[in-house]
């Protein structure tokens, strides 16, 4: 209480730390209350893993940085974080049924089609090994898996305020084949880190929208050379050198106004009870703890909050290399993980290590469902290595370590909530913002970028209230033509169908 800050943060993650920065940019004295001992939320760093006399850096989980990710890739390089990203080669898809084990390359494949969008997944068959996954009800089936991606041409949930209730993506694929079912089931754990059936069509429509149909060059992207946990520290740094602060273990438990006008936010620290006042404050915590305090401090019953996610990361050291193959790709079928990475072809410590000893390490996720989660970790690790061992065969007995880490239920399940229900960067409470990718926002980002938006977004409310410049939002590429064309003519359809319903009414 002896410190004036102009703003108080809550939540150090991506939308705080970018919300922070660019205050400070701009001669403000933002507060961060981070509630765990690091910054950097579900793209933080985690303690070092000792593999006999290697230490490797941890961290949530590989991050994809995607091409449509303008506006976190402008920040980070225009403040020197990064200099380069580390490019992804192809994305390998692995299929069991039993003990059929079939695989196909599907990454480059679609970024790099010669038929444009929204048409460029028929690049796929045109590879023998992808017509080898397919069973003839996976060819009869084409019809309803092109009105699924039809339907997410036509309809722009964000945009449109369409929140789909009581629809899911599971529910849409019922009449797929197996196969197609399986792989667009991977691309949706992988995307949004749980079940098919757990997924609203809402945000399954969006999420398909933003990373691949309406673009071809929307599935290329990237990755960190030494992961998140660098990334959020060199912010952090930022942050502090320009003035603001950052407090670790301080958990709001909830907020209120002071007679003066300031916003108090009431914490809890290692026991003890504190609270900190600004002018302004910015919720950047993820979707549960934002639910939790916003509950404690307002009558808010009627608000709606996108579910936190859980899920297991494991990581499996062996002593030699995989055949050879694309640095990652995805899992489906009869396997219990559903994604891959081989490290040592993505981040530089054990690009070193691999290098001096010949091995690899693989990390794999695991994205549910529950009663998967729910296993003890010897059975769920010995599930995973079961399941690399069957799909990398040549790898049997050349185990040196294994490690599983489970992560928080924080990760956002992409939902939209009605209008008036749920929270967008603007609040019904003066001077407090939200932020997130959690926050409702007409953008259709998603993840890290959605973070990054709405931390940008909440940080120019601010500056606009004190009458300082603004920072600008970066545009995404525009759909290709033929996407928009498509797009254009199924909107003005809908628009006419629904004119002549109230006509006739």
């Amino acid at each position: 209480m002896d410190k004036p800050y102009d703003v108080i943060i809550i939540g150090g993650g991506v939308a705080g730390l970018t919300a922070a920065l660019h205050l400070a940019e701009r001669g403000l004295n933002p507060l961060i209350l981070e509630a765990d001992e690091r910054v950097g939320g579900r793209l933080s760093g985690r303690e070092a893993i000792q593999i006999k006399d290697w230490r490797f850096p941890s961290e949530h989980g590989v991050h994809g940085i995607w091409s449509s990710y303008v506006n976190l890739k402008s920040m980070l390089r225009r403040h020197e974080i990064i200099s380069e990203l580390v490019r992804a080669r192809d994305e390998q898809w692995i299929y069991r049924v039993g003990d059929s084990i079939r695989r196909a390359p599907i990454g480059s494949a679609i970024r790099n089609s010669v038929i444009p969008a929204p048409f460029h997944y028929v690049q796929l068959f045109l590879s023998p090994r992808f017509w080898g996954m397919l069973t003839l009800r996976d060819l009869l089936s084409i019809f309803n898996v092109w009105s699924v991606l039809v339907m997410a041409l036509g309809i722009d949930p964000f945009v449109e305020n369409q929140p789909l209730e009581g629809h899911t993506f599971g529910k849409a694929l019922q009449k797929w084949g197996p196969a197609f079912r399986s792989l667009f089931f991977g691309l949706t754990r992988n995307g949004l880190a749980t079940d098919p059936d757990q997924v609203p069509l809402a945000g399954f429509l969006a999420f398909l929208r933003f990373y691949t149909l309406m673009r071809r060059d929307a599935w290329s992207f990237e990755y960190l050379p030494n992961g998140g946990g660098e990334v959020c520290e060199k912010l952090s740094a930022k942050i502090l050198n320009l003035g603001g602060e950052i407090r670790f273990k301080r958990r709001v438990k909830r907020v209120d106004a002071a007679r003066d006008g300031d916003w108090i936010a009431h914490w809890e620290q290692d026991g003890l009870a504190g609270e900190d006042h600004a002018p302004f404050l910015i919720l950047a915590s993820d979707s549960p703890a934002a639910d939790s305090i916003i509950k404690s401090s307002f009558p808010a019953e009627k608000f709606f909050f996108p579910h936190g996610l859980g899920h297991a990361v494991i990581r499996l050291w062996f002593d030699k290399e995989p055949r050879r193959g694309p640095e990652s790709g995805m899992f489906s079928g009869d396997f219990v993980m559903h994604n891959f990475f081989w490290l040592e072809k993505i981040y530089a410590p054990y690009k070193k290590w691999h290098a001096e000893t010949g091995g690899a390490c693989i990390e794999a996720h695991v994205y549910g469902p529950p009663s998967v989660l729910a296993q003890p970790d010897a059975v769920l690790l010995t599930h995973v290595i079961t399941d690399v061992q069957r799909a990398f065969p040549e790898l049997k007995g050349h185990l040196i370590a294994p490690y599983l880490q489970r992560n928080a239920d924080t990760h956002t399940l992409p939902a939209l909530g009605a209008r008036g229900t749920h929270l967008g960067i603007e609040t019904p409470w003066e001077n407090l913002y939200c932020a997130g990718d959690w926050v409702r926002h007409e953008n259709p980002a998603f993840f890290l970028e959605r973070a990054c938006v709405t931390g940008l977004e909440a940080a120019n409310r601010i500056l606009r209230a004190r009458g300082l410049g603004e920072f600008a939002i970066r545009n995404y590429p525009p759909p290709e033509p033929m996407a928009a064309w498509i797009e254009s003519l199924m909107m003005r359809g809908r628009k006419r169908r629904k004119m002549r319903g109230t006509s006739n009414k």
